[in-house]
């Protein structure tokens, strides 16, 4: 029986043509026929016919032509043999696999289409300037931007002219880069001469300088003046004629390298810019990932990342100038007043009129972590009570709360924090402890300023609860009255009803309010605070404070 020949066709357009002849008969037979067989070979069995080929022609090293460029051979010298149809489910298999390969090298047309733009963009983002597309970058090599660094139009260019400055800059990189090789075959000395290329870059660029104009005629003056007077601010000034023409690149050459640092920083994840959210703060030896969008100004919000002075609260853009700044603070706790110590922990009493800017910068960083705060920049009219923690190098932010002055509603709360490194360890409580414990020296009831966030309603729950089974558990009468309950723990009665009836222990029987004393509710208080201790607690005695009297 004569072997079945198959020839791998093309289309006429240069295209692979999934349709090939099936004949018995000579291959030329096949050619001038030309006539579709109902036995047909897949494109995945043509890419192992190509590869069979290659590997035939590896062993005779016969020199045949080369393949087109749709990755097929020539009719005319391509022809194979089939294998048996005992090794077709083989041969498919071979196919599929070879067929991966084949198509990432040569069938481009089945390539995915390539995303014209990072992944990481998102497109509901646009840049701040009016009137721009956020197409184009400043430094030529993205397609799009979202910020002012980036954008072309800002800074009075097209996206097109941002190219050929990228393109100009380029091939004078790699000009700079041949000169210096040139020069490494120099002998290197301690005090070595300039080359002569120096020297005439040298007198180019004085002579660039010398050529400049020295001020600005009318018609220029007036252009800038409208320039101006159209855009204000959210343009760019027009720079052209202030400074040399050398100086000027110059200057644009830094702007497009900075805008390109940025760039890689945004695509890293270190940079947020266009949603304004900082997204991690190096505070002290921690680095606290934020939760919540903070009104920082925007030159530090669109960083990213804030580095601050976990003493004076400073913040700043870079790891260097924290660095400096360490160097000569001179603040190694809070402002204000000491008004309570044990042990290594601290309460500071700091006035919002006396120490405005720590009060601000103190707002700004508790805002990164609370979704309901509004108090940002007003803070006279408060009092601020930061809790530290004491060690060698200083006292450490734990947490504070903030009170107003004079409070109509005798709230003792407005807003608190605990710093998230120290979280879950009982420092919550303190604080709320302690501002309690103020209200009882005040000789008031008091209460948080609603609304309380998600944390503050979990911690004020859990102290509450607290509170009252320890005053349950002290009680040895048999009539108790929710007043009496307020007026020694200072707690309002409306939050120690709320409390009573979350933990069913207020019922309703025969036209009276009863309180239940559940016993196992206390036992298991009594457990936990026996396995707890008493090393995170407010003690009474150490607290050495008089309530101020008007402000």
């Amino acid at each position: 029986m004569p072997r079945r020949k198959r020839t791998a066709g093309s289309s006429s357009d240069g295209t692979e043509d999934s349709d090939f002849s099936a004949d018995i008969e000579h291959t030329e037979a096949a050619e001038s026929v030309h006539r579709r067989s109902s036995t047909r070979l897949t494109r995945a069995s043509l890419r192992l016919s190509q590869s069979s080929q290659d590997v035939k022609q590896g062993v005779d090293r016969d020199e045949t032509p080369p393949r087109t460029p749709t990755g097929n051979a020539p009719s005319s010298e391509s022809d194979i043999e089939v294998s048996s149809p005992s090794n077709d489910l083989e041969d498919e298999r071979l196919a599929k696999e070879l067929s991966l390969k084949e198509a990432a090298a040569h069938d481009l047309s089945h390539r995915p289409k390539r995303r014209r733009f990072h992944e990481s963009y998102n497109f509901n983002m646009k840049c701040p300037t009016p009137g721009c597309n956020s197409l184009g970058h400043l430094t030529g090599r993205h397609e799009r931007h979202f910020s002012i660094s980036g954008c072309p139009l800002y800074h009075n260019l097209s996206a097109d002219e941002c190219k050929v400055h990228a393109s100009t800059r380029d091939k004078q990189a790699e000009e700079r880069t041949l000169s210096h090789r040139q020069d490494e075959n120099r002998h290197s000395t301690r005090n070595q001469a300039p080359t002569d290329r120096q020297l005439r870059y040298k007198e180019k660029v004085t002579e660039l300088r010398r050529k400049r104009n020295s001020g600005l005629n009318k018609e220029q003056k007036e252009k800038y003046m409208e320039h101006r007077q159209n855009h204000g601010v959210s343009r760019e000034p027009l720079l052209e004629n202030i400074t040399s023409d050398y100086d000027l690149e110059l200057f644009r050459k830094a702007q497009a390298r900075a805008s390109e640092d940025l760039e890689k920083l945004r695509l890293s994840g270190q940079v947020s810019e266009g949603s304004n959210m900082i997204k991690t703060i190096v505070f002290g030896r921690y680095e606290l990932d934020t939760w919540y969008h903070s009104p920082y100004p925007e030159e530090y919000a669109r960083l990213g990342r804030l580095y601050m002075c976990e003493f004076c609260l400073k913040y700043m853009k870079s790891q260097t100038i924290l660095r400096r700044h360490m160097a000569k603070c001179v603040w190694k706790h809070p402002p204000g007043d000491e008004i309570y110590r044990k042990g290594n922990i601290s309460v500071f009493e700091v006035d919002g009129k006396k120490n405005k800017i720590y009060c601000q910068n103190l707002c700004l960083l508790a805002k990164l972590f609370l979704d309901h705060k509004t108090l940002y920049y007003d803070v006279e009219p408060f009092l601020f009570y930061v809790m530290t923690e004491a060690d060698n190098t200083g006292c450490h932010l734990v947490g504070y709360f903030s009170k107003e002055k004079n409070s109509f509603l005798n709230y003792n709360v407005s807003c608190i924090l605990t710093m998230p490194q120290y979280m879950r360890q009982g420092y919550g409580k303190m604080l709320i402890d302690f501002s309690y414990l103020l209200s009882k020296v005040e000789e008031k009831v008091g209460s948080p300023e609603r609304p309380l966030s998600d944390l503050g309603l979990i911690s004020y729950r859990s102290y509450w609860k607290e509170v009252l089974l320890r005053y349950l558990n002290n009680f040895q009468g048999k009539e108790i009255s929710i007043k009496e309950i307020s007026q020694e723990t200072a707690v309002n009665p409306v939050d120690i009803v709320s409390t009573l009836q979350s933990l069913q222990m207020l019922k309703y029987w025969k036209g009276k309010h009863l309180v239940l004393k559940r016993q196992d509710l206390i036992d298991d208080w009594k457990a936990k605070e026996t396995k707890r201790g008493n090393s995170k607690s407010i003690d009474p005695t150490a607290l050495k404070w008089t309530p101020p009297k008007g402000t």
